[in-house]
């Protein structure tokens, strides 16, 4: 159950690279990256990532998106973002089937509405939307035609469609609300047969959700603040989930933080490759 036992205070970001076989997560609080056994420091807050080739990630931090190259670990600015704002810093963010990488920011107080959805694409970074809070669920259909998105203090997991490029090409529509719930929808994957799996924050657990919306199970791990999925291992149907211990102090809880690892019998996409 217990992928790695490493504490984050705020881990996010899971990405497993196809080509390495090997499992990434940032812990943005702290400016790390990790894999299981090591971690690289960071000038700025580092949140996440997609891979561009065997040795080489796109990272995503608080200054803009970065080339880094996991053997050397040499770290190249790729274009900046936001980084004229001392504010907001980078969050959830995730490789779309065109080769696109979409991110999104926030403030680091998670002031409403300072932060943005944006998407790098073939040397351009294009504003998508703005006035988000704390942008989240970052996920694509496997036919690459619908793009997921939430503002989790907003409680509403969006859907937009998408074109034969891979952008938006129509408005934001109601994917799944759980405002009546009370749950608050954090990072998000979709599976190969389309279902969406969703952490969600201070509820021990990650709920998938059908193409239509319809919730259909959810498997719970021991650390309250489940913050971003991924599926991984040599089948990809390993559902690692990281996790947050900012703000907690529950001492008879020691899993706060740590990154877990869920045999689901289901089985996860391809992470996609970012073309730069």
């Amino acid at each position: 159950m217990i992928h790695d036992p490493t504490p984050c205070t705020l881990g996010e970001g899971p990405i497993w690279h196809p080509e390495r076989g090997q499992l990434f997560w940032f812990d943005i609080l702290e400016k790390r990256l990790h894999t299981t056994g090591r971690h690289w420091n960071f000038d700025h807050c580092v949140s996440a990532a997609g891979w561009v080739a065997k040795d080489k990630l796109i990272i995503a931090s608080a200054a803009g998106l970065h080339l880094f190259d996991i053997e050397t670990g040499v770290i190249d600015d790729i274009c900046q973002m936001e980084a004229e704002n001392p504010v907001t810093r980078s969050n959830d963010g995730r490789a779309d089937p065109r080769g696109g990488f979409w991110i999104g920011t926030m403030a680091m107080g998670a002031d409403p509405g300072a932060g943005a959805f944006y998407r790098y694409y073939r040397g351009e970074l294009r504003l998508l939307y703005e006035d988000w809070s704390i942008p989240n669920a970052t996920c694509f259909s496997p036919d690459g035609r619908i793009a997921y998105l939430c503002d989790t203090p907003r409680k509403v997991i969006h859907k937009v469609p998408l074109d034969a490029e891979g952008w938006p090409d129509g408005t934001l529509e109601t994917f799944v609300d759980l405002t009546a719930e009370g749950l608050n929808p954090d990072g998000a994957v979709v599976d190969a047969d389309g279902n969406l799996w969703n952490a969600q924050w201070r509820a021990h657990r990650v709920a998938v959700y059908s193409p239509e919306g319809r919730f259909l199970t959810a498997f719970g791990i021991p650390a309250s603040q489940a913050t971003c999925p991924a599926f991984g291992g040599p089948d990809l149907s390993t559902l690692y989930v990281t996790s947050a211990a900012h703000g907690l102090s529950d001492p008879l809880n020691p899993h706060h933080g740590k990154t877990f690892a869920i045999e689901t019998g289901a089985r996860g996409q391809r992470e996609h490759r970012v073309i730069l």
